[in-house]
This record gives C-alpha cells, structure tokens and sequence, in this order.
C-alpha cells in the first residue's frame, strides 16, 4: 500500500469510528467538533504483540479477527503471540530488562508499574479516548497511570462474580447468595453437608486467588498499604478476615491449596462443587457447549457478587489486564495505533460480544453494549469495573504493590492462616515481613 494510500485510510477509519461513537459523545458533551487523534504507522511498520492465553475461545477469534482488519487499513502486520498467564509476567520482564522483544504486552493487574520507565508514555492517546468514551474507571487510573503519565491503556476487566449453581443454593435452603458475611459463611457449611461444598482457589493462582483473598482481607478492613503508603496488612482487621478464613476452608472441596485458575472452572463443570468465584468463562463453556449435561449447568447456573463485609461498601478485586509499548519499540506510532484501534467501539464491543461478556469495559462508554442486558445472568459481571479496588489500595499501585501482588504475599497468608499452617496473628506478621522489603519500610 502507498504512503498517500495509507493515510488516506487511516482518514477514513478515524473518520467512521468517530461516527460511530458520536451519539454518545453529543450525550455525554464531550469535545465531539474536535479531530479523532490519530497516528499514521511508519513505513515499513511491524509489530510484535504479547497477551495471555484466552481463557474463552471468542476473545481470541475476534482479537485475531480485529487484527486482520487493523492490517488490512494500516498495512502494519501484527505477529500476536499468546502465553499462559503464569508465564506472560516473566516473559514481559524478561524482555523490559534485556530491551528486546515484543513492541506491545497485554498483561494483568500492574504489571507495567514494575518498570514504569520502559514504558512509552501513552497519555495523549489516553486523554483523547476519555474525551469521546466517557472516562476511565479510577481503577484503571491506579493501575496505568505514574506520577501524572499514562504508562498503560485498559483494555478489560475480566470481571469476577460468585458463581453458584442456583438449585443447590435453594436444596441449601438459601434464595440467593447473602449479603453479610456470617450469612455466607452459613450458606457454604450447608452446601457442605449436603455434599455440595463450595471452592475458591488457594494456590498462586494469578487471578482467581488475588481477588478472593483481596475481597476477604477488604472486607473486613484490611489493608496491604494505608494512604501513605506504609505497609499496613499487620491489623486487627486482618486477624479477623483470616479468623473468617478459617472457618470457610472446611466448607472447601479438598485441594483448593493447589488450585491454579483454571482448577475451579474444571472442578465446578465437573459437579465437584455448587460455588466459586470466577470469571464468566465458566458460563460461557457450559453456554457454548454441545453436550447436553453442561448445557444444563448452564440453565442451572447464576451469578452474584460477593457479600459486603463490616466496611459497609463493595470491596471487590476484579481481574485487569492493562497494555503497554516498550521504549524499545522501533515502530511506537503503529503500535499506538494498534492500540486506538482495539479501544475503539466497532472492534471494542465486538470483542466483548464475541467473549460473551467475559471483559468488562474499561471506558464507562461501553457500560450500555447490550450484552449486558440481553441475558440478566450477564449484568453483574458489567457492574465489576465500578466496584473494584486495586491491590495497593489504600495505597497507591507502584513497584511495591505490583511486586507484593506477583509474590503472592497476600494469598500466601489466607493460605497460611486457613489451613492452620500459621495462626492468623503469625500469618499476617509474615505478611508484613514480606512486604516492608518491597516497600522498604
């Protein structure tokens, strides 16, 4: 494709996309009159990207699918490649440390905090997607921005709810998941005796176990870091949460302490348990499925979120994956572009649909795609973006709450005190041990 051919479509997809966004710009009165930001790829443009394996095979299709397109506009090729998620945060640090490698990472949680300054500062794009999508959530905020710059673009929040089968919570004696603490806690002792018993993964599983443990240390009071950003996990607030810990692992099926992410999902498409926490994947398998007996799981199945605790608030921990350029990157206009294109909303809310629901938005202006409303047992996974804390909090996110959050420290320390390894007072004594050498206090 010619240079003047090139530009010209770059022009003209600008140009729709803007359109296609419009209606909600003029509503939200955003600057519509003013020129989409563009950013024409250099010549000879290739880009290297690097993202986690897909967890529901829409997400891959239609990001695969989105990418042809952005190459047949842009003529840049993008050579995507998928890892698991254990795997991608070694990789991406691997190729931060050595300046080499992929021009583009999609990661989890604050990953690029780790190395803010390999990052290309992507605050013009951020500003301008803001203007025309009615703002980011202030999570997203905490996790991409450092000191006043946009070191990262959301691109999802691959939302969490408690994920129950509804007649086993009724056989339970329960109409729906409680909304207190010592509510639940009876619940999953009834699930229990009747054989039923819920799950909520143990291991060092990135996802699934961050943002139980988060939520249960939260919900009591707890904190990693306080305003100032002082460790703050050693606190009678979070004796109580392990306290609580203790008295909900019994409730577990056995081997949860091994649990990775995709354990749950397994365990409860097996039968094997009637609660967890998790993303909509689990949904999604049993919805799409051919065999019969997973599509009757799917009939069966319902989602909540989890109960508030003596904080009085949602004190959620919902998956996030965020993207970032390296310095490095030969090609920094391309794979910004790349980047607008994915966020815009013709290929935004495809992608969303194409995973059923598995990403929530990041830019408030997708909260009203009707994949949202048009299956209700969808609608709590669009509500997780504006419940949803961050791992540093009450800190701010950074190099030593991304570093905490990839050591496990918190997860460790539910695991320790659960299961009796250590008393809650010595499990949150390490804890804090463990994080004052990230946080060097």
């Amino acid at each position: 494709m010619a240079e003047r051919e090139r530009r010209e479509v770059l022009k003209a997809l600008g140009a729709g996309a803007l359109a296609a966004s419009g209606a909600f710009t003029l509503a939200r009165g955003a600057r519509a009159a003013t020129p989409e930001l563009r950013y024409p790829p250099e010549r000879g443009a290739q880009l290297r990207f690097l993202r986690w394996k897909r967890f529901v095979q829409g997400d891959e299709d239609q990001w695969l699918a989105n990418t042809r397109k952005f190459t047949e506009l842009t003529g840049v090729t993008v050579h995507v490649e998928s890892v698991s998620l254990e795997d991608l945060p070694s990789k991406a640090a691997m190729a931060a440390d050595v300046g080499a490698g992929p021009d583009i990472v999609m990661g989890g949680f604050g990953q690029p905090q780790l190395y803010p300054d390999k990052c290309l500062d992507l605050t013009e794009l951020a500003n301008d997607l803001a203007d025309r999508y009615g703002g980011w959530y202030d999570s997203v905020k905490a996790y991409c921005m450092t000191e006043g710059r946009w070191i990262a673009l959301g691109m999802a929040f691959p939302t969490s709810c408690v994920v129950y089968r509804k007649s086993m919570v009724q056989a339970a004696g329960f109409s729906e998941i409680p909304r207190d603490l010592p509510g639940f806690l009876k619940l999953c002792r009834a699930l229990k005796a009747r054989g039923t018993p819920a799950g909520f993964a143990l291991g060092n599983a990135a996802g699934d176990a961050n943002s139980w443990c988060h939520w249960l240390v939260w919900s009591h009071g707890g904190r990693l870091a306080d305003e100032h950003d002082r460790v703050a996990i050693n606190s009678r607030q979070t004796v109580a949460a392990l306290e609580y810990a203790r008295e909900l692992y019994p409730t577990f099926v056995p081997g949860t302490l091994s649990w990775l992410d995709p354990s749950n999902n397994k365990a409860f498409l097996a039968g094997q348990i009637a609660l967890t926490y998790n993303g909509i994947s689990i949904y999604y398998v049993a919805q799409t499925s051919a065999d019969p007996a997973l599509r009757a799981i799917a009939a069966d199945m319902q989602h909540a979120h989890f109960p508030v605790g003596p904080v009085g608030r949602p004190t959620e921990l919902s998956p996030f994956t965020c993207a970032w350029v390296f310095h490095y990157t030969p090609y920094p206009n391309a794979a910004r572009e790349y980047l607008r294109f994915m966020l815009e909303r013709q290929q935004y809310e495809a992608w969303q649909r194409a995973s059923l629901g598995y990403f929530a938005q990041t830019l408030r202006a997708y909260e009203s795609d009707p994949i949202w409303t048009e299956d209700p047992k969808r609608t709590p996974f669009r509500d997780g973006p504006s419940m949803t804390l961050h791992p540093g909090y009450a800190g701010k996110e950074g190099v030593a709450s991304a570093a905490c959050l990839a050591d496990f420290i918190l997860v460790n320390m539910v695991a320790e005190a659960a299961t009796g390894q250590l008393s809650p007072q010595a499990a949150a004594a390490r804890a804090e041990m463990r994080a004052r050498r990230y946080y060097k206090t």
